[in-house]
């Protein structure tokens, strides 16, 4: 992947990015994954918003780790940000380490969805949430050509259903998923069982940014 094309998704993801993170609490000392990481723009604004806090990023490719390393070489040398390289399907980090993981408009290419999903619910601390956010589902706008799409390609094209199984197959609670349907945008969520209430963690949350779509439960 050349970093014309990483530069694109940077720049393209942002929007997408900002109206995912409205929708979960993120604190200023909070330790932070971002799966999928690519070109790096999400582990930045990750830690901005974790001012106080760690963010991780892992990128199976090699280019992308490097252009996520360069994106983010100051906080990198204060050592607020890491950039690794490795597969959602074996991360290189404890159990229950992270407060949120993150994974934006990744999931669909991973090789096994379930596995990945398992894995980052082995690194969450008890209580912390998981975050998918993608711009393309079976659903909403996109709906007519998903068929097609994850027919020519190895795309898993999922509907909403599908993803709220995804969260509880691996074990996550308080699953809702968010719609955008006019812009053809998805957002998952789900919480590690145990650790703090929800209404604990939103009593020291900052404000929400971003407009909300249709919220489904799970």
């Amino acid at each position: 992947m050349g970093r014309i094309v990483l530069w694109s998704m940077n720049r393209r993801h942002s929007r997408l990015t900002d109206w995912g993170l409205g929708h979960v609490s993120i604190h200023e000392r909070d330790t932070i994954l971002d799966v999928g990481c690519g070109g790096g723009r999400t582990v930045s604004k990750l830690a901005a918003a974790a001012s106080k806090g760690t963010v991780s990023g892992v990128d199976y490719a090699p280019e992308s780790v490097a252009a996520a390393r360069r994106f983010n070489r100051k906080l990198i040398e204060l050592g607020r940000i890491e950039i690794r390289q490795a597969s959602v399907s074996n991360l290189p980090f404890a159990d229950n380490g992270f407060d949120l993981v993150t994974a934006v408009e990744t999931h669909f290419w991973w090789q096994d969805i379930g596995a990945g999903m398992r894995e980052i619910f082995r690194v969450l601390k008890a209580g912390g949430r998981m975050l998918m956010v993608a711009e393309f589902y079976n659903g909403g706008r996109h709906a007519k050509y998903a068929d097609r799409l994850a027919r020519w390609t190895t795309m898993a094209i999922l509907d909403v259903d599908q993803h709220k199984a995804l969260f509880s197959s691996a074990g996550f609670t308080d699953v809702q998923i968010v719609e955008e349907r006019t812009k053809g945008w998805i957002c998952g969520m789900g919480t590690k069982p145990g650790g703090r209430t929800n209404a604990e963690a939103d009593e020291r949350s900052r404000p929400s940014r971003g407009p909300r779509g249709p919220i489904i439960g799970g």
